[in-house]
């Protein structure tokens, strides 16, 4: 079965609507995809049981927050086999500037997005992956400081997708 097949209009709605506003009532909800509220509701229960949705979060003007330098970090292995690969996904679990983390074609492995303080930091960091025994082997880091942003994230485009 396609996931288009797994998601009604209604539903496909629904999960464009809580994407861009999370913090919609019900109510609210439920007017403008047209159903009682009710059934909006149970709808919306089955979407996150199904694990259509999940855990909700809201975004941060980190900018209004602090200071911080944001980096774009490819990553390439020394071995390229399965279990190198996890190792590396299991390391960067437990650094919590590595804010994501992407698996890639192409000719690097990895995609990082890193969040530090400052460049200090940020260093520090390169040198743990490049460095650290207990870190599967990093042949190469190439660094991509963020200068600007000029599209945030803010959501699948569901009905392009389906």
């Amino acid at each position: 079965m396609s996931f288009s097949q797994q998601l009604d209009r209604i539903d496909q709605k629904i999960l464009s609507i809580l994407q861009q506003e999370a913090r919609i009532t019900n109510q609210d909800l439920s007017d403008r995809v047209n159903l009682s509220p009710s059934s909006c509701l149970n709808r919306v229960r089955k979407l996150e049981e199904r694990g259509f949705i999940g855990p909700y979060f809201g975004m941060i003007d980190l900018e209004r927050v602090c200071r911080s330098v944001m980096v774009i970090a490819t990553v390439t292995l020394k071995d390229h086999s399965r279990d190198q690969f996890k190792a590396f996904q299991d390391y960067v679990q437990k650094i919590p500037e590595v804010v994501e983390c992407y698996m890639v074609s192409g000719s690097f492995d990895f995609c990082l997005r890193i969040v530090a303080p400052d460049m200090g930091r940020y260093n520090e960091i390169n040198d743990y992956l490049l460095d650290a025994t207990d870190t599967p082997g990093v042949m190469n880091i190439s660094s991509h400081v963020v200068l600007n942003t000029s599209k945030h994230f803010s959501g699948y485009p569901i009905e392009k997708l389906l």
